[in-house]
């Protein structure tokens, strides 16, 4: 079985979408946090793994990794440029069991990570199919919601009247 993976160039992303562009000129770590947020519904819609990279120039200091929202995200090394970082990871994933596909819109890293073996995503093909996932969960939502199933469970009136109550938080 062929597992996919997400490579994000993390500020190459925020600088292209024009939501982040605009967050990132109030508060870069809003930006961030939001574009994180996007790729964690990425994740749980395609189960894709998800990492994002970050150049350290914006991040002062030591390479870093953790897990937020069940994506991986990475703060290069100082000196260590996201797409240098990237192209690693390509290197080290690209196999038959593995399809690597990496979002960004420099031309030069597509390129690269091309030649490698993963496949490309620009910043705006990236943006258009989470927009259609969007859709898509909220259809979901609304179909599920209007076709709710029903409890086949009788109810007493007095149950059922405190069933509603804890629903609506009450005591």
């Amino acid at each position: 079985m062929r597992k996919d993976v997400l490579l994000v160039d993390g500020y190459n992303i925020i600088g292209a979408w024009g939501e982040l562009r605009q967050m990132k000129e109030e508060r870069l770590a809003n930006a961030r946090d939001r574009l994180i947020e996007r790729l964690a519904e990425y994740k749980a819609y395609t189960g894709w793994r998800v990492i994002i990279v970050f150049d350290a120039h914006l991040i002062a200091g030591i390479e870093k990794k953790k897990l937020k929202h069940d994506i991986e995200v990475v703060y290069t090394r100082e000196n260590e440029t996201a797409d240098e970082r990237i192209e690693k990871l390509v290197i080290k994933m690209a196999s038959r069991s593995v399809q690597v596909h990496v979002a960004t819109s420099d031309l030069t890293e597509q390129w690269v990570i091309f030649a490698h073996g993963a496949l490309r995503k620009s910043a705006r093909e990236l943006e258009i199919e989470m927009d259609e996932i969007d859709k898509k969960i909220s259809l979901r939502v609304k179909n599920f919601q209007e076709k709710r199933p029903f409890s086949k469970i009788a109810l007493t009136d007095e149950v059922a009247e405190i069933f509603e109550k804890w629903r609506r938080g009450m005591k």
